[in-house]
Parts: structure tokens; sequence; C-alpha cells
């Protein structure tokens, strides 16, 4: 795959938005810039699997609002991520430019051969220091998701079911981890 290369060094988040529109996945992660190329198809499948898992449920709660794959998620002067899913509480009129969303509620990172190290590491410590409630590793390899909370020093291992209590009173929801990943080895 061919991947282009940059001239000059990213260090900003200036610089990274005057990046030209391109099919990969760009990042700044505390100043260091990260590019990604597009990712494997059985990625993206989860990834809108567990995007119509989770709909119903951020509709029915008008406080929240998701995003796939896209979405820029500042979280410090030189740290601009992209999360392969990501949700929000919004208070009142949803903002119009990415810097103005608030810290997500959740960020979820579909592992890649390429990014599994960096979801893990310098990732899960960027989304558990801007205090992210929940941070999901999703190993599809595996079949099981990592579950991350900012003050946690190992992940929650789930391959059954997680159960994910929006802030701090809820509301609730559970999602069947193993039926995600049946239906996704059907596909």
């Amino acid at each position: 795959m061919y991947m282009p290369t940059i001239d000059v060094p990213i260090t900003t988040i200036e610089e990274l938005l005057a990046l030209p529109e391109s099919r990969l996945r760009h990042e700044l992660l505390r100043g260091e810039y990260v590019m990604t190329p597009m990712a494997r198809v059985v990625h993206q499948l989860f990834v809108q699997e567990l995007t119509r898992v989770l709909d119903p449920f951020v509709v029915q709660h008008s406080q929240l609002q998701m995003f796939s794959v896209g979405a820029d998620v500042y979280l410090g002067p030189k740290t601009l991520v992209q999360p392969d899913i990501c949700v929000f509480e919004i208070d009142g009129v949803c903002p119009e430019n990415w810097r103005d969303f608030p810290t997500p509620l959740l960020a979820v990172e579909v592992l890649s051969h390429g990014t599994a190290s960096r979801d893990r590491g310098r990732k899960r410590e960027i989304y558990q220091e801007a205090g992210v409630a929940e941070y999901w590793i999703v190993d599809i390899d595996s079949h099981l998701i990592e579950r991350w909370k900012p003050e946690d020093e190992r992940p929650e291992i789930l391959r059954d079911t997680l159960t994910w209590l929006v802030g701090l009173k809820g509301p609730e929801f559970t999602i069947d981890i193993a039926g995600l990943f049946e239906k996704l080895s059907k596909r």
C-alpha cells in the first residue's frame, strides 16, 4: 500500500489540520504526528456493528451524541485523536466545531495490526489523562474488549457482556460482546 510522505514535521494541531484531505487517519499524540492507513474490512465491519448496537441507546438519550470514524477529538494543545467511535454528553445544541466538544464519555478503538501497541500504550494514557470516562479497546482476533477508566492500572477484560454506566448516575446499557463477535464471524 502506498503511504504518502510528509516533507515538513507536523508538531501542532494547526499543522495537522493544514494537511490535504486524504483517506488516511492523521493524529497528533502529545505533539507526535502519526498516520494510519485504511483499516481492514473486518475492522470497519466491527465498527459498523458496534455503532448499530449503540445507536438506539444514544438516540434514546438526547444528551448523548455519537460519532464513528473521522471525529476530531481535541484532548490537549498538542493532542488530536480520531477514535473509531466516540460518545459525548452535549449540554444543549451540538457544537459546530470539533474544538468545542467536551471530553468524550466514551472512546472506542478497534485494534489493527499496525496500531495495537499505540492504542494500548500512548493513546490509552492520553485518554486516561484527559478524563475520558471509558476507553474500550476492541481486540477482534481475541474476541474481547478491554475496558479502561481514568484511574485504572489494568483493564477489565470482557468477553461475554459489557454493561456501560453512562456518567455517575446512569443510564445503563448492556452489550452482548459474544453476540457481536458471532455476528461478525458470519459476515
